[in-house]
């Protein structure tokens, strides 16, 4: 049997687009309390029951948010111009090698924007 196990996170932080067009509200100082849904997907271990051990996930995203959370995401390597497509593939770079079966990053900006990366 094979499964997806989906985990979410959150984290509040300011941000600029600088390349956004000029005179457009997101080139100027806001901030937003992000959502990141991070799924891995697998064949379920019959023994244990399960895809993927929550903990993991946690334990690969702890570093992230704690870099992430009340902070300038500009000021972030790699993050220099932090839509939500280019935080997902960050999330994805850094992510990918601690999360086997990593298959979707979801970032949400807002309760109604978000941009969902499969590693592509």
């Amino acid at each position: 049997m094979r499964a997806r196990l989906t985990k979410d996170f959150t984290f509040e932080a300011a941000q600029t687009l600088p390349e956004a067009p000029e005179g457009h509200k997101c080139r100027r100082m806001h901030g937003h309390s992000f959502k990141v849904e991070v799924s891995v997907e697998g064949d379920v271990d019959p023994t244990v029951g399960w895809v993927y051990d929550h903990a993991n996930i946690s334990a690969a995203m702890k570093p992230l948010l704690q870099i992430l959370d009340h902070t300038y995401i500009n000021e972030i390597e790699g993050l220099d111009n932090p839509t939500i497509e280019n935080m997902a593939a960050w999330f994805w770079k850094k992510l990918e090698p601690l999360c086997p079966g990593l298959c979707e990053i979801v970032v949400h900006e807002t309760a109604s924007a978000r941009c969902v990366y499969r590693g592509q």
